[in-house]
Order: C-alpha cells, then structure tokens, then sequence
C-alpha cells in the first residue's frame, strides 16, 4: 500500500467544510486506526472574511490538530467551478491517486451553491474514476483506474434527515480545537471584517445544538449526520446502534 493511500478521503469544496460536517468523525476513525487525507477542491477565496491564503494557512493548521495524512487544494475556483471535465479529471486523479475505500463529500443541497455542487462533481467523478479508458497521470505516471465502494455526504447548513449517524461524543472538544484554527471565519469581537453567516456569535451554539440532536436520535450526547447514495451493507444486525 502506498503511503498516499487512505481508508477515507474528504473532498470538500471549502477549507472548513469537513471541520463544520465531520470533524469528530475523521478523529474518531483516525483513533481506531483509518488514515484519512483532506482535499479542498477550493481555497474559500470568495469567502465574506479572511482570504485565500488566510484560509489555506488555517487549513494547514487543521489538518494537523485533527491528525490527518495530508491536506491539499484543487485549485477550483471558489464560487464558479463546474462538473466540465477539467475539475472532473482533477478529482478522478485524486481519487487514483489516493485509492480511498470511502469518500465523504459535501451535502446533496445547501445554502451554499458550492456545496451542492460539490457533491455533484465528487459523486460524478467517483464513478468516471472506476472506467478504465478514461486516462488520467500523476507524476508523469498512468493511474489506474479506482472507484470507492461507499460515497457518503455531510449535513451542512440546511436540516436533511440523516441516513447514518455517528457517535462523536468523545471527540467534540477536539473537534472544536479544530475549528478554532479557522479564526478568520468565527466570531471574533475585534474583527472588523463584515459579518458572514458563520461568523455571529449564535453558529457554534448552533453547531453544538445540531449536534446535540444528531446524538439524540441514536443515545449518544453529541452525533455527525450523514446521507448516503445506497443502502449501507450490515454484517450483523447486532452492529446496529
């Protein structure tokens, strides 16, 4: 296995998206042992606050408080990027490059167009990355051809009724030093930037609270929400939460 390989790949459109959606879940898949790597598709340019290299250098930081493989961008632009073939074949190379079993993306619709989006161009180049006579290189190297066995995607801004739920109860102080590392897009009473969505001061409140109800439906204190484009396989009912 190359050391670029991971168990499970995020590929978001924004740096913080994953933070947001599923920090708790990629910490408590690294603690049982899964590498998971990070791809932006985008640097957040266009955000209202900080700006791109703000956000890139954030997302380094991030990347390392959760304990990731790495983290990288795409490139995309933030705001205009397509499915057109030039961003599909950039994420069909990531997915060669890595060989994920799982992929996490953004959620199927959002207040955010990018997320939308986004979700449509990782679950689209998910299956191209499985066809063979597509052809795509890294380091002047042919790839082989690769498609994860689940596509999974997180629940943002908007309520969507979760297909799955994780129990990230033990993780959401760690998570929350994760999203500190963003400071250029939370609450910061000496900011004199304007004011975004996620920067007044009631979103980690409501973060927590959401948080709190995806726990809820399965008895745990605090849950990650997510969909899934097929059913989930079960070995054993008794797995079941």
């Amino acid at each position: 296995m190359s050391s670029e390989h991971v168990d499970i790949l995020c590929i978001t459109a924004h740096p913080d998206d994953t933070e947001i959606g599923m920090g708790g879940t990629v910490l408590r898949h690294i603690d049982q042992g899964r590498t998971v790597g990070l791809v932006d598709l985008t640097v957040g340019e266009l955000g209202t606050r900080g700006s791109g290299e703000i956000r890139k250098q954030e997302a380094a930081a991030a990347a390392k408080t959760l304990g990731v493989s790495f983290r990288y961008q795409l490139g995309l632009r933030d705001g205009f990027f397509r499915a057109d073939e030039e961003s599909l074949l950039k994420v069909v190379t990531a997915l060669r490059r890595h060989r994920p079993q799982v992929v996490f993306t953004n959620a199927v619709h959002d207040r955010h167009p990018d997320h939308g989006r986004g979700s449509n161009l990782v679950s689209e180049a998910c299956f191209l990355s499985g066809l063979r006579r597509i052809s795509t290189e890294h380091g002047g190297v042919e790839q082989e051809a690769w498609r994860p066995t689940s596509v999974i995607h997180i629940i943002q801004d908007r309520w969507i009724d979760p297909d799955l739920v994780i129990d990230v109860s033990d993780y959401w102080e760690r998570k929350m030093e994760a999203l500190a590392c963003f400071k250029s897009q939370f609450h910061d009473p000496d900011s004199t930037e304007p004011v975004s969505p996620i920067s007044v001061p009631e979103f980690l409140p409501t973060l927590e609270g959401r948080a709190r109800d995806m726990g809820r439906l399965i008895g745990a204190v605090f849950g990650e929400g997510f969909t899934v484009e097929r059913p989930p396989g079960v070995r054993d009912v008794m797995d079941l939460g």
